[in-house]
């Protein structure tokens, strides 16, 4: 079932950096200004169990720190739907003389109900029972940029994470990380490489989620990468294209001979298998060598007597079919 989400911060108009004590002082001033026995307006009532509700989460570390891992879905009045990981959410009522009660002034909202679960007490009217809970931590999503050659050939990059956590005084400060990566060889656009529990903390002892790294190649000053093909563009002379040639082309591992037919158009591709990416098991993708009539700028007296020649002689026309 699909709730709204309550914005908390908001509610008590405060920072999502704000301290402990400003937390406080905000609950106080609006607990005097909305309370029943003091506003009698038809508002009121409601007003203040929304500021009951904001301050019971954000005056707990750890109930805080779960609320704000929602991360994209803090957005008033959006509809909630519980984050990644969620199904992973374990809780455990207890009750008895060790258990912890609070007054909530009158229950709590179907968003609290949904993220903290059923806090309700039956037969006490107003009283809660303790509730701890076991979550697995958030998959997280990143972008790491890599060079054609490293697609290529694979390479270890080291990658710096920054995050934050909540100090034992409830104060967020933040963290630095190097994580030693392997790109492994055939990766793509849009290839997602998985780091198992380098994701966000857990919960309550829960286990920390992955973080899942994004794969954009940079662009290379010679291929254009399609997939696990390759492009490369190849220019040739006039005469290569009209008589035929055999041309050396740049490979990710060095050279090759390319057979140019005779009667090449400019544009037309030809295609060299297997000299693009690696796929899985010993597979390549194909490198196609995209030709360019290249026309000469400056003519010597001989060459510009041979084209005036072929100029006479020819009856190739290009503008007509």
């Amino acid at each position: 079932m699909a709730v709204k989400f309550q914005d908390y911060y908001e509610i008590l108009g405060v920072g999502r950096d704000a301290s402990e004590g400003e937390i406080k002082k905000a609950y106080r001033k609006l607990a005097r200004k909305y309370h029943p026995d003091v506003n009698k307006d038809k508002e009121a009532e409601e007003k203040f169990k929304q500021v009951n509700e904001a301050h019971e989460v954000l005056k707990d570390p750890e109930k805080r720190k779960l609320y704000d891992q929602l991360g994209p879905d803090w957005q008033s009045g959006q509809e909630f739907k519980p984050p990644p990981g969620w199904e992973d959410v374990h809780f455990d009522f207890q009750t008895g003389p060790g258990a912890e009660a609070f007054d909530f002034g009158g229950g709590f909202s179907d968003f609290f109900e949904t993220l903290f679960g059923g806090h309700m007490a039956g037969g006490g009217g107003a009283r809660a029972r303790q509730a701890s809970w076991v979550m697995r931590g958030q998959d997280q999503e990143a972008e790491i940029e890599v060079s054609l050659e490293d697609a290529y050939h694979g390479a270890n990059r080291t990658i710096t994470l920054q995050g934050h956590e909540i100090d034992p005084q409830g104060q967020v400060r933040p963290t630095v990380q190097n994580i030693q990566v392997k790109i492994p060889p055939g990766v793509t656009d849009g290839t997602r490489i998985r780091l198992s529990g380098k994701g966000g903390e857990g919960m309550g002892g829960g286990p920390p989620g992955d973080l899942y790294l994004r794969v954009k190649i940079e662009p290379h000053p010679r291929y254009r990468v399609e997939g696990h093909d390759l492009v490369v563009e190849v220019p040739v002379t006039p005469w290569e294209a009209a008589l035929g040639a055999t041309v050396e082309v740049p490979v990710m591992d060095g050279t090759v001979n390319l057979k140019i037919p005779a009667g090449s158009q400019s544009g037309q591709k030809l295609r060299l298998r297997g000299k693009g990416l690696p796929k899985k098991g010993s597979q390549k993708g194909d490198l196609f060598a995209r030709l360019k009539v290249a026309v000469p700028k400056n003519l010597n007296k001989r060459e510009e007597e041979l084209f005036s020649e072929m100029a006479k002689v020819s009856t190739f026309n290009p503008r007509k079919g």
